[in-house]
């Protein structure tokens, strides 16, 4: 079974800093780094690590060449990923204070400029049972959701960053929501998490859940059951890309027939040992790293 994933190909550019800039305000930065970043390129590496056959599709300006090859090194295929020569790549300004929170700004660049022909020519590739998974930085999602599901491909959907675009796509079409406590209250007008779930399962019946609690653990619903998984103590450096780790684990398991809570588990501890290194996509564990602490905790 393969995933497609139709996501973002970012440069993140993280400053490390006492807190967040406020209006008005000049501030130093302590430090600057570097990163490969963007929602669906931590989330392609992250499936990559956790063992699925996974493509990514996404675009790239002529600045592209590290996200590109950090995806190659990963065992994430790109041979959907197109290069734009008069656009620069997406990148991010991160934000990281000493507690390790962080505040984004992004400019999409390079991610909008998809085109509805070449979604439908590499959904050619794809079978019915395959997975699209999809997140909310890129453009022509409406398109490939339709094409997708017209083909018998399940679709799961992390709607992040969350804004209307992502509340007039066709939502009934999502198999499995991987969304956080947030953007969970967004799309329900709801606050409790039980609360949220229970009203994404009323508009949505034949979707299951995934909803992340941050440090307070995640919660899965479907059809037959309902688990809590709680999160694991460990130290936290960053917190960028913890959420896109625990979407490629809990996914790539996922759709291989895993039981639910043995996907939560390791896509846990996966995210507790990410946000304890600096960086996204380059803090990600390998799948051995995962199954040692697990056995270790």
């Amino acid at each position: 079974m393969k995933i497609l994933n139709f996501g973002s190909l970012n440069i993140d550019n993280t400053y490390a800093v006492e807190h967040f800039v406020q209006p008005g305000e000049t501030m130093t930065a302590r430090e600057l780094k570097r990163f490969c970043g963007g929602k669906g390129l931590n989330q392609s590496i992250s499936l990559a690590y956790a063992g699925a056959d996974v493509c990514h599709f996404g675009c790239v300006g002529s600045d592209g060449d590290m996200l590109i090859d950090m995806l190659n090194a990963c065992g994430v295929n790109t041979d959907a990923v197109k290069r734009l020569s008069n656009f620069p790549s997406g990148h991010a300004i991160i934000q990281v204070d000493k507690n390790g929170q962080n505040s984004i700004m992004l400019f999409s660049g390079a991610n909008r400029q998809i085109k509805p022909e070449w979604i439908d020519a590499e959904l050619e590739k794809y079978e019915s049972g395959d997975w699209l998974l999809i997140q909310n930085e890129t453009n022509c999602l409406e398109h490939a959701m339709r094409a997708a599901y017209a083909k018998g491909m399940k679709i799961a959907f992390n709607p992040s960053p969350m804004d209307e675009t992502a509340l007039s796509l066709p939502l009934e079409l999502v198999k499995l929501f991987l969304i956080n406590e947030v953007e969970g209250a967004t799309v329900t007008g709801k606050q409790a998490p039980g609360e949220i779930i229970a009203e994404l399962k009323r508009r949505f019946p034949n979707a299951s859940v995934l909803l992340t609690l941050g440090k307070k653990g995640s919660i899965f619903k479907n059809s037959h059951n309902s688990i809590f998984q709680p999160s694991y103590l460990g130290t936290v450096k960053d917190t960028t890309g913890a959420g896109d780790t625990y979407t490629g684990y809990f996914l790539a398991n996922y759709i291989n027939g895993m039981p639910p809570h043995e996907c939560m588990q390791i896509a846990t501890m996966a995210s507790t040992i990410q946000i304890s290194r600096d960086g996204a996509a380059a803090a990600i564990p390998t799948k051995a790293e995962v199954l040692k602490a697990l056995k270790d905790f």
